[in-house]
């Protein structure tokens, strides 16, 4: 397996831009078939974090040197970390997603701290995102929930999503501090107001319509892709207007992610 750090994603941009080859650099990770994924840029240090999902870790690469680091969970507990984000301490926070908590790895220590779910059918949490004030919202697909960790208390808050098995996923923050997500079991959207802990679902103008993942632009306009039949959407939450495109190709097309 191999790493893409965002330094390479940056140069493959630029030379794009000026219309010569994109020069991509490589870096294999040391540890076969353990599908690294989901790299963050430390902001005090400038490395690359990622999870092992499959070989149960966390690790950075730094650009710079080459080099890796692994850190192991304390008592080889398997949690299947899922994703990774790092705050401005370089303080490194996972979704351990099999094992029903979020815990955080102090880099300079080795220190590792746990914040159980507090309601034991969610057990995934699975995507991690800060907002504006530096808490955490999370989402757990099989637990049908979305969460909030507040970082200055390690209080975390469950809202139960009420259509069953709608499988919360990709979990983006708007300028007013809102999370929005998409509900990829279903045909819908769904949003939390951050002052009441209520949620919202939004459904999509077609019934067999999954989205994935979304984005936000700066306007607070959402864009998901229609995994199943192709299209890119796009949300006004101040108008509650739809638009949608059908992608060049076609039903099979099946977008996963976007990016603004």
């Amino acid at each position: 397996m191999k790493l893409f750090a965002l330094a390479a994603v940056a140069a493959l941009t630029v030379a794009a831009s000026v219309d010569k080859p994109p020069v991509i650099k490589e870096w294999p990770v040391p540890w076969a078939d353990t599908r690294p994924r989901d790299p963050y840029v430390d902001p005090t240090t400038g490395r690359i974090y990622f999870c092992g999902q499959a070989g149960n870790y966390l690790a950075y690469l730094d650009p710079g040197t080459g080099e890796f680091k692994r850190f192991e969970f304390p008592n080889g507990e398997r949690v299947g970390p899922h994703n990774l984000i790092v705050d401005k301490k370089g303080i490194v926070w996972y979704a351990g997603n099999l094992a029903g908590h979020i815990g955080t790895l102090d880099p300079k220590t080795g220190t590792w701290k746990r914040y159980p779910m507090p309601d034991s059918t969610v057990k995934d949490p699975h995507t991690l995102v800060f907002d504006q004030k530096g808490d955490i919202w999370f989402t757990a697909q099989g637990g049908n929930a979305i969460g909030r960790l507040t970082v200055s208390s390690g209080k975390v808050e469950l809202v139960k999503v009420p259509t069953e098995r709608a499988r919360p996923y990709g979990i983006k923050i708007d300028s007013k501090g809102r999370p929005w997500v998409v509900l990829f079991g279903t045909n819908k959207l769904a949003t939390v107001d951050p002052a009441t802990m209520q949620l919202r679902e939004i459904p999509l103008p077609r019934a067999e319509a999954p989205p994935r993942r979304l984005e936000i632009t700066s306007d607070d306009r959402i864009y998901y892709g229609d995994y199943a039949a192709g299209f890119l959407g796009r949300y006004d939450p101040v108008t509650s207007k739809f638009d949608e495109w059908a992608l060049p190709g076609g039903a099979q097309s099946r977008p996963y992610a976007t990016a603004v």
